[in-house]
């Protein structure tokens, strides 16, 4: 019998991808966060988790660090986005490669200002096209991959050309530090639909989800760490009083 899905994990209340959307949305109608302060409060945690895991790899200074940043046309690629920029600044060099977004259509207002700033802070912007030549180039030389491909709000098997960047991601090897959670990854179930990413470090934001701690899920996740981007002890109360 498959162990069940824990009610709690790290002293925080695992929540379903609804609830947390949930959450979410209160944290910024009923208590004042804008999507930008979760979106930076969340990038810069990852940042420090993901310069915490290169000094573990090796003593190098971070100067010498080689970090590539996948990032998805949503708000996990913005949270992507908010993760070069901080490692940038700590001195990695940094490249991203975002998916473009649907045609006739232009990236969120949060997404496009985090495009902005860390195209002003210096780090290396690419958008990633269908052959992936350079990111396949790219992925060679570099220690670590960032995955902000795909958050909780996906569902259903990747497709096009994310589809061929977590299969390009896989193929290099490269450990990589998943933002939220695995793309691919079911937040809800821990199933997959095929097309995964397997990490070595998941950085879950706010509060774990359900599909993180499943028995399907623990080949994918690696080390799962909830990281705190803000929330306010009301919130985070609210949270305990369970899904829905």
């Amino acid at each position: 019998m498959k162990a069940p899905i824990p009610e709690e994990y790290q002293g925080l209340p695992v929540v379903t991808p609804r609830r947390m959307a949930e959450l979410d949305r209160a944290a910024t109608a009923e208590f004042g966060l804008p999507v930008l302060q979760l979106m930076e409060n969340a990038g810069r945690a990852v940042a420090q988790e993901t310069a915490r895991f290169l000094a573990a790899l090796s003593p190098k200074p971070m100067g010498d660090r080689l970090v590539t940043v996948c990032c998805g046309r949503g708000n996990n690629g913005g949270d992507g986005l908010v993760v070069a920029r901080h490692l940038k600044e700590m001195g990695c060099e940094v490249m991203v490669f975002i998916s473009p977004p649907k045609r006739d259509r232009r990236h969120s207002d949060e997404v496009q200002r985090n495009l902005t700033l860390a195209t002003e802070a210096g780090v290396s912007m690419h958008e990633a096209s269908e052959e992936l030549v350079e990111l396949d180039i790219r992925l060679r030389s570099s220690e670590v991959v960032v995955d902000a491909l795909l958050g909780t709000g996906t569902t259903g098997k990747p497709a096009g050309i994310t589809h061929k960047m977590i299969q390009c991601i896989m193929k290099s090897g490269k450990p990589v530090i998943a933002v939220d959670l695995p793309s691919g990854l079911n937040p809800e179930t821990g199933y997959h639909s095929g097309v995964i990413i397997t990490a070595a470090l998941t950085c879950a934001l706010g509060l774990p989800k359900r599909g993180l701690l499943a028995a399907a899920a623990k080949r994918f996740v690696g080390d799962v760490r909830v990281l705190d981007i803000g929330y306010p002890a009301p919130l985070l109360a609210r949270a305990r009083g369970g899904n829905r």
